[in-house]
């Protein structure tokens, strides 16, 4: 992967400081730090030419950064409103972006552009969210977007009666019970085995009987007669009463 080497004017938060060399990604040299003269190509006659330049350059960072500072004392702490639309647990219909908040910051009497707004995470819930402002490399502010669906809602977030969009984490849903009258899949399951049981005994015994009547010794089934005695011999037996 090919880099490139850079010369720092400035601090760079993640990166460096004013002077470090440091190697970077091609596109992110001539995307960002390139034009908007946060560094230099550290090539031969850039590093001469950065080293003269180097004690108006600190003079000039001195500077600014004590104007921000002097600015970060007012921004510092600042709460701003975005009322925005969302569902019944809080989802935003899309998300907050650096420049919804740099607007509402301009908009409270500072000059925010929405390059300095540093979103650690997308913003996609109802509630209150910490967000740093870098007023120069070296100073930050951090102010909370209070993101809700009235201003009336706003309020009650900021007087503590909603919980903050950090706090609102998703839970593993629960599983329904039963419905009356219907039992768990454990106890059905166990109800089934008599049930099942029992078939199989029938099946045994039909299976039984049938081979008993193909032999042709079936049993009498249970509620019929005895075969009655023949009536011949009912009658020899009166006879020999009878003498």
């Amino acid at each position: 992967m090919s880099v490139m080497q850079v010369v720092l004017l400035e601090r760079v938060e993640k990166l460096g400081q004013m002077g470090d060399v440091v190697r970077v990604k091609p596109g992110f040299a001539r995307n960002f730090l390139l034009p908007q003269k946060k560094a230099l190509r550290a090539t031969k006659e850039n590093m001469e030419r950065f080293e003269k330049q180097r004690a108006q350059l600190e003079a000039n960072n001195l500077k600014l950064r004590g104007e921000a500072e002097a600015v970060a004392k007012k921004l510092d702490g600042l709460s701003i409103v975005l009322v925005r639309q969302a569902g019944e647990t809080g989802q935003l219909y899309g998300s907050v972006t650096a420049r919804d908040i740099a607007e509402a910051v301009s908009a409270a009497g500072f000059t925010v552009d929405h390059r300095q707004v540093r979103i650690d995470r997308p913003i996609k819930l109802l509630g209150l969210v910490q967000t740093r402002v870098m007023l120069h490399p070296e100073v930050a502010s951090t102010i909370t977007v209070n993101v809700a669906k009235s201003e009336e809602e706003a309020e009650r977030q900021a007087a503590g009666e909603a919980p903050a969009a950090e706090e609102i984490f998703e839970t593993a849903p629960v599983a329904a019970e039963p419905a009356a009258g219907e039992a768990a899949p454990e106890a059905k399951a166990e109800g089934d085995k008599p049930a099942k049981a029992k078939k199989a005994k029938k099946s045994a015994e039909a299976k039984a009987e049938a081979k008993a009547e193909a032999k042709g010794d079936a049993p009498a089934a249970e509620g019929e007669d005895k075969p009655k005695a023949k009536k011949g011999k009912g009658k020899k037996a009166k006879a020999d009463d009878g003498e």
